[in-house]
């Protein structure tokens, strides 16, 4: 009997061990299910963020530019600590929204694009209104500025690295409100991991771009001063390649904010929606019908961002003059 006991013992801890192999296979299996859809979801929502970290990288480029060369580096670690600062806010705050009141997030995605637009237009106006002589006379008195001994360089690089954070405050929501977008009807724990994974990666590339496009004219110079012809056309290149590589990043991000801000605020508007994706179908043809299709709803998208940012600047600025009248 002891031995007959001692077998149906050994026979049931062999059903659980067996029971336990296949409840863990079937948790890696979901495990491995989740991750994926984290990795599919991420790889969308960097996509469809693309655009704002594009106009993120050319501000914050632009934002460090005139600093001193040995403070650049410190400049841009200060302002990528307050972007961390500004995310660890917005991203429980996004969630929070996704959990209690997810009927903002459409109408919260159809400001971020409207401001996307804004910020495009008020660019181009800005350009429009100021010629380069008065753009000339701004550099010039930074410049002044920068080295004059009277002026307190600490304070101005404060002020820099205030604007920046705010800068990045508002592109950074923007950021989370599309991602959120895209992992609405996720499961909690994926919107974390794709909100807390988009947070980390936009702000160690972007800073960690910024860090580097501020330091290209520096490595010019330093490979310049090298005995070696190659090393010093390549300095001499780097050197050439800088202001161009900042008016790229101006252009490509004033350009991404019509088609992403465009986009979002055509895709929240249902008939319209319906209408450019009819015309973009309408004008594609022959065996590159799908490049036209493409070229045409983007371009759709862009002209929508142009004319909604028109109309929220021409609002703006009515808003501004009652003030002062």
């Amino acid at each position: 009997m002891a031995g007959a006991s001692l077998l149906t013992l050994l026979d049931d801890i062999a059903a659980i061990l067996d029971d336990v192999a296949v409840m863990t296979k079937v948790a890696a299996k979901k495990s491995a299910v989740i991750a994926d859809d984290v990795t599919t979801m991420t790889k969308v929502a960097t996509q469809k963020t693309a655009g704002v970290l594009g106009d993120d990288l050319a501000l914050n480029a632009q934002q460090v530019a005139g600093v001193r060369a040995d403070r650049e580096l410190p400049v841009v670690w200060a302002v990528a600590k307050g972007s961390m600062i500004n995310k660890a806010i917005l991203v429980p705050a996004a969630l929070l929204i996704s959990a209690f009141l997810p009927g903002l997030i459409t109408p919260l995605l159809m400001l971020g694009g409207a401001f996307l637009c804004f910020e495009g237009v008020e660019k181009l106006a800005h350009k429009l209104l100021h010629g380069k002589a008065e753009v000339k006379l701004a550099h010039a008195q930074h410049a002044q500025a920068n080295a004059s001994e009277d002026v307190d360089l600490v304070v101005l690089e404060k002020e820099k690295i205030k604007g920046a954070v705010r800068t990045d405050f508002i592109l950074s929501a923007e950021i989370i409100v599309i991602a959120l977008g895209t992992v609405a009807a996720a499961a909690f724990v994926q919107q974390v991991a794709v909100l807390v994974g988009i947070a980390v990666l936009m702000t160690v590339g972007v800073y960690g771009l910024v860090g580097g496009i501020v330091k290209i004219d520096d490595l010019g110079l330093w490979l310049g001063r090298k005995p070696y012809p190659a090393a010093q056309a390549l300095g001499r290149f780097l050197l050439a390649l800088a202001p161009w590589l900042m008016k790229f990043l101006a252009v490509a991000g004033t350009a991404a904010m019509f088609l992403v801000g465009g986009g979002i605020v055509v895709h929240g508007i249902a008939p319209l929606h319906h209408a450019v994706e009819g015309t973009a179908q309408a004008l594609a043809q022959g065996s590159l019908d799908w490049l036209w299709q493409a070229l045409a709803s983007n371009g759709l998208n862009a002209l929508a961002g142009v004319l909604v940012g028109a109309i929220v600047l021409g609002a703006v600025q009515l808003v501004q003059r009652l003030r002062k009248s």
